[in-house]
């Protein structure tokens, strides 16, 4: 007979209440993808589970197979997320990374790309947060997912950039930037098409750590908005539906005006 216990590797995304005393907790894991399971008791005073399962935690976890819903039976933390908690911008960036996945990924499907690329964000939100964090990896998700933005040619007649006299646009539905004649989307500055060019090409990296500033986040950069905008509504065109903590890009707009 096969065992119903399984072991693996999981980041928290999210919890919600279960009865009284027990939560759901929503897992993206590195060997079966987005795994729900019930963690019982953990509301407790003296819940054997203590704080390992709050969002964005790294864990190995024993689930036991159930018929609609797994149970957590042991947690070990790998790498917790406390540190974050004392940060309001930084649990806000992490909360937008966390529902972009769990709003995209169906259950029980093994994403092992994008298991690596939300470890990898995770990490530089603990060690180097920026605004561009956010975006930057919604992003890449999107060109994962098929759907990479086109930023060299126009999305309605496929002029590029010297024949057309430059991208005025960007239309999130039609996937891309637009000349002045092809117009629909909303405006896009020349600063921003370069950005994104930079992000989904090799030099990611580089991008990250020059929007860096240790002494803390700087929310006024008109360019860093923009660029968060077009990808909230890029990622929202593709999954059809509107992300409540993709709002963060709003708020960087009224701390900056």
């Amino acid at each position: 007979m096969t065992s119903r216990l399984y072991r693996d590797t999981g980041i928290v995304l999210r919890t919600y209440r279960l009865g009284e005393a027990d939560r759901i907790v929503v897992f993206l894991t590195e060997n079966n993808g987005k795994v729900r399971a019930v963690a019982k008791g953990i509301r407790k005073t003296r819940s054997k589970f203590g704080g390992r399962l709050e969002p964005l935690s790294l864990v190995n976890v024993q689930f036991h197979r159930g018929t609609s819903l797994d149970v957590v039976s042991q947690v070990e933390t790998v790498d917790a997320s406390t540190s974050m908690y004392g940060d309001l911008d930084v649990m806000t960036e992490a909360s937008a990374v966390l529902e972009v996945v769990d709003q995209l990924i169906p259950d029980r499907e093994p994403v092992p790309q994008i298991f690596r690329m939300l470890l990898g964000v995770r990490r530089t939100l603990l060690e180097k947060p920026s605004p561009l964090v956010v975006p930057a990896f919604i992003w890449k998700l999107l060109a994962v997912e098929g759907v990479r933005p086109e930023l060299d040619r126009c999305v309605g007649c496929g002029d590029v950039e010297s024949e057309a006299g430059g991208f005025v646009a960007f239309d999130s539905t039609m996937g891309g930037v637009q000349c002045r004649r092809c117009r629909t989307g909303v405006g896009v500055s020349d600063r921003a098409v370069s950005l994104m060019r930079d992000m989904l090409s090799g030099r990611l990296g580089a991008v990250l750590d020059a929007a860096y500033d240790p002494a803390g986040q700087r929310l006024d950069d008109p360019t860093a908005s923009e660029v968060a905008d077009l990808a909230t509504r890029a990622f929202e065109a593709h999954v059809e539906r509107r992300l409540r903590s993709l709002g963060i890009f709003e708020r960087h707009d009224e701390r900056s005006s």
